[in-house]
Parts: C-alpha cells; sequence; structure tokens
C-alpha cells in the first residue's frame, strides 16, 4: 500500500508540474524566459517515457507521461505563439 501512495505522489505530482508554467505563459502572453532546448528536450522525453511504459505495461508511468506529453506540447505552442511578441 505505501508503495502505491508513493507512486500515486509520484504520478500525480509530476503531471501537474507544468500547469502553474502554462498558465503564467498564457496569462503573461510572454515566453521569453523559457528556454526552447529544455521545453524540446522535456517533449522528447516524456514521449521515450510513455513509449518505456507501453512496452513494460507500467500503466502509471506511460498514463503521466502522456499528461507531461499533452503539457510540454502546450508550451511548446505557446512558447513559439508569444517569443514572436517579445
Amino acid at each position: 500500500m505505501l508503495v502505491s501512495l508513493i507512486g500515486f505522489v509520484a504520478m500525480f505530482t509530476s503531471a501537474i508540474s507544468l500547469l502553474p508554467q502554462i498558465y503564467r505563459t498564457y496569462q503573461t502572453r510572454s515566453a521569453k524566459d523559457l528556454s526552447p532546448a529544455m521545453l524540446w528536450n522535456l517533449w522528447i522525453c516524456s514521449i521515450s517515457w510513455v513509449l518505456y511504459g507501453l512496452l513494460i505495461e507500467a500503466a502509471a508511468i506511460w498514463m503521466t507521461n502522456i499528461l507531461m506529453t499533452l503539457f510540454s506540447s502546450t508550451l511548446l505552442v505557446l512558447s513559439r505563439r508569444y517569443r514572436v511578441r517579445d
């Protein structure tokens, strides 16, 4: 049970970790402080974890990283859209 609780906490906190940055970027309409290299690295990392989770049939890994991929994709889109204005 403790292992499941730790896994749930890790899954939840990982999944929501980018939400404050997404909100801030959208709210300020600015991406000048976001590193494109970091965003692309995060996106590639998330895709890799999804594939790995699917291959080893670990739902917690692939489900978490599908969200991370969506959130990092959102930040990439916002970064591209708002960087032009900065």
